[in-house]
């Protein structure tokens, strides 16, 4: 005979796979990943718009400056135009925007930065704005510098750019790594926003079947069979092989989306665009050597490793919650007042994840890791960063013991409000079921 667990889990699984929702998210999914990898791409080839921009520059501050590919710089004569004839020509041509530098009373920087116009026909964007004052910004230090009798050049050659190459200390006999931190932090913050995601999505759907048993009263024909331990274990199980599954579709088609469009859409934007350095060196070769020594820095083993553990503990965790409050209410709009406790954790740690990203190794990273509530999302954010294995094993040893007795609480809460129909639950009740 087989076990009640594994008919629940089998029924799980086979009832969300043959779903419509479950075949359309499986699908869209993939498409929306592989969008995030190929639009930015697509959108940075774009040709950029050219703006006109007419200015009139009464100190001269600008002449005889130029604009660039995306900017043209045209200027108009301050002794046949003021501000009010140049807002007219501007109203009348073709331009996109007005440039307004006010000369003042003598040579006043302070005076002219302060009243400094721009006018557009449309709302002025960031990159405008910020083109226009990077230029107007130089050339009032270039004109400070000359007024103290300070030659612009000679400033320019003292200063001094350093690029420092990091590296992490390898054991006594071993190599040096090279120091891969903007890598880690991207690959961090992604890892566990997607724990957060996959986490909760699941975790809801938990829930939501609880709440479908419930109020179809179909649970009290499967209780009669089962007891609700099972019943909430099988649940879990299986939501969460269906989560598996899904997961690894999304993976499998994403790739596929994004390597069919890469290589046969869009080629000349994924080409590799060859730098020649001053010395006939191929630049393209040395930074395609630089980013996988930083690649090769990173235990990926580890981090796929974690991932997979720590979605499957996290889930386990935060399921078995969601199950207890789906068998204390009736209608899913109810579930909003017990909400929000059960999931700040996860929300704490994704307002933290900065701050962990910053200092991995800190007070706050650690004790967060060790929180099973906190631990899969922050452990997650620093595990490419190469914290000690001691450390992994104990904040998956303190998660795995969190599950269990988390089921042995969710349990009493899911035995009583299973069959408890049409009553508003307070925490204070549920405070109670669990000295049931």
């Amino acid at each position: 005979m087989r076990s009640p667990i594994l008919l629940i889990i089998e029924r799980e699984f086979i009832t969300r796979v043959r779903k419509k929702t479950f075949l359309v998210i499986t699908i869209i999914a993939p498409v929306l990943f592989a969008a995030l990898m190929i639009v930015p791409g697509v959108l940075a080839s774009l040709p950029a718009d050219h703006k006109n921009i007419v200015v009139l520059d009464e100190p001269a501050l600008l002449l005889p400056e130029v604009g660039n590919d995306q900017f043209a710089l045209d200027y108009l004569n301050p002794k046949e135009f003021d501000l009010a004839l140049a807002k007219d020509y501007l109203r009348d041509s073709d331009k996109d925007a007005l440039l307004y530098i006010p000369a003042g009373e003598g040579w006043d920087p302070d005076f002219i930065k302060r009243n400094i116009l721009l006018y557009g026909k449309e709302d002025i964007g960031m990159e405008l704005q910020g083109f226009i004052e990077n230029r107007i910004e130089d050339k009032i230090n270039r004109q400070k510098l000359l007024k103290q009798g300070v030659d612009p050049e000679v400033v320019n050659q003292a200063k001094t750019q350093v690029n420092i190459k990091s590296f992490t200390l390898g054991e006594e006999d071993g190599q040096d790594e090279t120091s891969a931190t903007p890598l880690k932090m991207g690959l961090g913050y992604i890892a566990g926003m997607m724990i957060y995601f996959f986490i909760f999505f699941y975790s809801v759907q938990v829930m939501r079947g609880v709440i479908e048993e419930k109020t179809s009263r179909i649970v009290e024909v499967i209780i009669s069979s089962v007891r609700p331990y099972q019943l909430m274990l099988g649940k879990i199980l299986g939501i969460g092989l269906v989560g598996v599954v899904q997961f690894l579709i999304w993976i499998i088609l994403s790739s596929l989306i994004y390597v069919v469009v890469s290589q046969f859409v869009y080629p000349e934007i994924f080409a590799q665009q060859v730098i020649s350095g001053p010395n006939g060196a191929d630049l393209s070769v040395l930074e395609t050597t630089g980013i996988f020594d930083m690649v090769s820095s990173i235990n990926f083993p580890l981090v796929l490793g974690g991932f997979v553990f720590y979605f499957f503990g996290g889930y386990f965790l935060y399921s078995a919650l969601f199950a207890a409050l789906g068998s204390a209410i009736d209608q899913e709009a109810d579930s909003q007042q017990f909400m929000l406790p059960v999931t700040a954790p996860m929300i704490i740690a994704i307002i933290t994840a900065m701050n962990v990203i910053q200092e991995p190794n800190g007070q706050l990273a650690f004790w967060m890791s060790m929180i099973p509530l906190t631990s899969p999302i922050t452990m997650m954010i620093r595990l490419p960063f190469g914290i000690p294995l001691w450390e992994v094993a104990l904040s998956g040893a303190i998660l795995v013991a969190s599950f269990f007795a988390v089921v042995g609480i969710a349990s009493k809460i899911y035995r009583v409000g299973i069959l408890m129909y049409g009553k508003k639950v307070t925490w204070k009740e549920l405070y109670k079921w669990l000295k049931y």
